[in-house]
């Protein structure tokens, strides 16, 4: 049976040593897995040069090094993000026209060492360029054979439902996917968690692709461990009344079945009506084993149930006040 657990290479060949990244790689494998997330940019700001590229690198020397495993796993890479002069990013950065989407997929092919990707990523927005341009570069892709799908990460709902409309009157392959930051808990309004705009998953987002029939990816689904590890405490920025309560929630569950908190977390993203699959970016053997068990969890209908109840329901009297005095 097939994870829906994404295994992340971020960190693969800069913060994650080769030997570590095989490892990670031949585990995830050997447990099922299939879908491996890279970009053309991972990770720049890591690297001693100021450019990206090593994780896919290590992918292409890893998938050269175990032969048929191209045909057990499914390559996603991203383009659009990495930067054109060291040290200037965001401000200095490949964008989404024409000429740079071709050119950093032929990159991404050469530094992965084959023909083609499962599925290829805008990585962030680039409102200097027409959507339609950057769509009508992906359709050239896909119709030659280069790239089985598209999707979009950090991007609105209404800029992929604009490039949807364009490639599906021209009668191209349609962003079908979007991969955004996703947890159990909730960020403050007007707090930033990642560096893009866009870049958490929204309800209208979430809606739009359980109406449109989008698969949803989640990156930072764990807030880098912050979950279950005492030493990195959760950012201030998910500091507000409902935090508590779901919190609570969560702490019950998790002792209850006998899990981590994280490992709820997991379960309860990829167990959900319109499912959304986790990324994990881990280092530790031990960390993917217990994402892999987890993801392939099902959620008790009970326990699934107090979980969104504790994300729908408004504050109580009591967290009103707290909120109030802080």
């Amino acid at each position: 049976m097939t994870t829906p657990l994404i295994l992340g290479a971020m960190n693969f060949g800069t913060t994650v040593d080769e030997a570590t990244s095989f490892a990670l790689l031949d585990r995830f494998v050997e447990r099922g897995g299939s879908w491996i997330d890279t970009a053309d940019c991972y990770a720049f700001w890591h690297s001693e040069t100021g450019y990206g590229g090593q994780s896919e690198e290590v992918l292409g020397r890893w998938l050269a090094a175990r032969p048929g495993a191209r045909e057990r796993v499914r390559i996603a890479t991203k383009l659009g993000a990495e930067p054109r002069v060291a040290g200037q990013w965001p401000a200095s950065r490949t964008g989404l026209s024409a000429p740079a989407v071709h050119e950093a997929f032929e990159g991404s092919l050469r530094r992965l060492g084959v023909d083609s990707v499962d599925l290829l990523w805008l990585h962030m927005e680039d409102r200097a360029t027409p959507i339609e341009e950057t769509v009508d570069a992906l359709a050239e892709l896909t119709s030659s054979g280069r790239v089985a799908r598209v999707g979009a990460s950090n991007h609105p709902a209404w800029r992929v439902e604009r490039a949807r409309r364009r490639a599906i009157t021209a009668g191209a392959t349609p962003l079908d996917a979007l991969q955004l930051n996703h947890t159990y808990l909730r960020p403050r309004p007007d707090t930033r968690v990642t560096d893009h705009r866009f870049g958490v998953l929204s309800d209208e987002q979430l809606d739009y692709a359980a109406e449109e029939g989008l698969e949803v990816w989640a990156y930072s689904p764990l807030i880098g461990g912050a979950y279950d590890n005492p030493a990195k405490p959760i950012p201030d920025a998910y500091d507000h009344a409902g935090r508590a309560r779901r919190l609570a929630v969560l702490t019950e569950v998790a002792a209850e079945l006998g899990m981590q908190r994280g490992q709820v977390v997991l379960s309860w993203l990829a167990g959900a009506d319109h499912p959304v699959r986790p990324i994990l970016g881990g280092s530790k053997l031990h960390q993917l084993d217990s994402a892999l068990d987890a993801a392939a969890f099902e959620l008790p209908a009970e326990h699934r149930a107090r979980l969104d109840h504790a994300v729908t329901a408004g504050p109580g009297p009591a967290e009103v006040a707290a909120s109030t005095q802080a």
